[in-house]
């Protein structure tokens, strides 16, 4: 089957999913959309039970053609971080540059080696014999959030601006340095390379200072594009070509496409808005991205729920998931609650700003694509199964409740206000 006929199944069926849940069951649209994919996926393997198998083979076929980590890391991802830089305030973003570099950087590095341990033991215990390396493996593909699923909820349950900020800029930055880390320990347990300062540092400059800066010089040529254009048709194509031939040439180049977007996505979205658009252009640009934003989540969420039929789970799959998603909630707890408690000598945060940025640090399809770009063989079975069972649940139980906890977090604030 060829990549068009795939994309129009793939955006058919996400279109009828989200009908499905926007008249039945009303939740947030993406997470909506994987609700349903589950179900019905739940349910071909039910039929499959009972003689009735040509559903879930023709759907197996379906989701084995699709690259997931191809289609994420190489193809969708910079979409969505460009669209998601572009309305994160940098003026902001600085203002608390201090909480979302530790978050983006220390904090993965110490998710990595808390869950890695962690999961060394309790996968040990479910008598999966998985190598410390890749235990570390593990770790880096659990630690990045992906809370865009849960950014809409937070704006609607009245989240303060800078509660906003700290969660899209962790989520923007750590996605990319998630990476690096990612690809560092896989170079080790897979490729052999060695375990050097030299080796690392070297590899982390090239992927992150060099996507940093990378992304720099295309923003600042898009910018000198858009400011001498005045018609909003051009100013989209450009942008489009930004993300497009930005992440292909920062792909060639071996430097951190995601990094690269994310930077040029915030010189557009506060220099390029303020100096090189019109109110015209602006509302078309961002009615753009947003409709991009939009399509690409709803078939990024089909797909993590119809995964699940090619997972293989059994019982200690599932147990040691369920074990794995406390952990590293709980290392989730410790990275926020570290740099925070420090930097709350010298700056004032909101009172609940540990809680919210623990329970709304949601792991997504990023996580997946990592663990699915792992060489086939029993690590990456057990590897696979584990995230995805986090990942659902992280989604599930934490997307759909997070609201609940800023609307009591703001609440309490005003309550705890003098004269109120």
């Amino acid at each position: 089957m060829d990549l068009l006929s795939i994309s129009s199944i793939l955006l058919t069926v996400s279109a009828i999913f989200a009908y499905i849940n926007y008249r039945y069951i009303k939740l947030p649209t993406t997470i909506g959309i994987m609700v349903v994919s589950l179900v019905f996926s739940v349910f071909l393997v039910v039929l499959s039970k009972f003689g009735f198998a040509s559903g879930i083979t023709v759907t197996q076929s379906l989701v084995a053609q699709v690259d997931f980590n191809q289609a994420l890391m190489n193809g969708m991802l910079s979409f969505l971080l460009f669209a998601g830089a572009m309305h994160v305030d940098l003026s902001a973003l600085l203002d608390n540059k201090w909480v979302v570099g530790l978050l983006a950087s220390l904090g993965v590095i110490a998710s990595t080696f808390m869950v890695g341990i962690a999961s060394y033991f309790v996968l040990g215990l479910f008598g999966f014999d998985l190598p410390f390396i890749y235990c570390l493996l593990f770790g880096s593909l659990i630690s990045p959030t992906d809370p865009v699923a849960v950014m809409g909820v937070l704006k609607r349950a009245g989240a303060n601006k800078s509660l906003e900020t700290k969660i899209a800029g962790e989520s923007l930055f750590n996605d990319g340095v998630a990476v690096v880390v990612f690809l560092v320990i896989f170079g080790i347990a897979i490729n052999g390379d060695p375990v050097s300062v030299e080796h690392i540092g070297k590899l982390f400059a090239q992927e992150a200072l060099g996507g940093a800066l990378f992304g720099f010089v295309i923003g600042w040529v898009a910018l000198y594009m858009l400011k001498r254009v005045d018609d909003y048709q051009v100013e989209v194509l450009i942008t489009l070509a930004l993300v497009a031939g930005g992440a292909t040439a920062a792909g060639m180049l071996h430097i951190s496409a995601p990094i690269a977007v994310v930077v040029a996505g915030l010189m557009i979205g506060n220099q390029g808005r303020r100096d090189a658009m019109t109110r015209n252009t602006r509302e078309h640009l961002d009615t753009f991205w947003e409709l991009v934003d939009e399509i690409l989540n709803a078939v990024l969420f089909l797909l993590i729920g119809l995964e699940i039929i090619l997972a293989t789970f059994g019982t200690k799959q599932l147990a040691a998931g369920l074990i794995m998603a406390v952990l590293v909630l709980g290392a989730r707890f410790i990275a926020v609650s570290a740099p925070v408690t420090l930097l709350r000598l010298k700056k004032e945060f909101h009172p609940h700003v540990i809680k919210i940025l623990t329970w709304g640090g949601l792991r997504g399809g990023i996580s997946v694509a990592l663990a699915l770009s792992i060489p086939e063989g029993p690590e990456r079975d057990i590897i696979v199964a584990v995230t995805y069972i986090i990942v659902v649940l992280s989604i599930l139980l934490q997307g759909l409740t997070v609201h609940k906890l800023v609307a009591f977090a703001a609440r309490e604030l005003e309550e705890t206000k003098p004269g109120s």
